[in-house]
């Protein structure tokens, strides 16, 4: 994934940043404690607190990296683009068949949330509404077999 952009909201961005934040000046200083405490209980091979603490800390200093990267390739996503074609940063209303209409925001993978609207351009969905336009059907494939959406608005 070097070199490859991050497309992220700015509002998006800022949480990427204040993760990253605490993680460095919360969580590290609350797993280094942990590890401290759990060697203070004498033999290392069978404690199983200083086990989960050794892998809390791996976790907790690989998603540092994963935020560095992903806050390094980042391109904010521009608001008011293309109103006539479906981009990064587009929020787009679907209909499928006789369903309710629903409303998506295009965004890069890290920002990604359905359940709040916001899904990624790499995704099945995402990818077949970009460079699309008002009144193109698009097909996506699903688990449950071929959904078929038409683009209802672009904003």
């Amino acid at each position: 994934m070097a070199g490859n952009v991050v497309y992220v909201t700015s509002k998006g961005l800022k949480k990427l940043k204040e993760e990253r934040k605490g993680l460095i000046t919360v969580k590290r200083k609350e797993v280094a404690l942990r590890l401290h405490e759990a060697m203070q209980d004498g033999e290392l091979i069978e404690n199983a607190e200083y086990e989960a603490a050794k892998n809390e800390q791996a976790f907790v200093e690989g998603r540092i990296l994963e935020l560095d990267h992903i806050i390094a390739q980042a391109q904010v996503i521009a608001r008011g683009g293309s109103k006539d074609q479906v981009r990064v940063g587009s929020t787009v209303t679907v209909k499928e068949d006789r369903k309710k209409a629903e409303e998506y925001r295009i965004v890069g993978a890290a920002e990604a949330n359905p359940k709040e609207g916001l899904i990624s351009n790499e995704s099945p969905l995402g990818r077949a509404l970009l460079d699309q336009k008002v009144g193109d059907k698009v097909e996506v494939q699903a688990p449950a077999g071929t959904l078929q959406f038409r683009i209802v608005k672009i904003k």
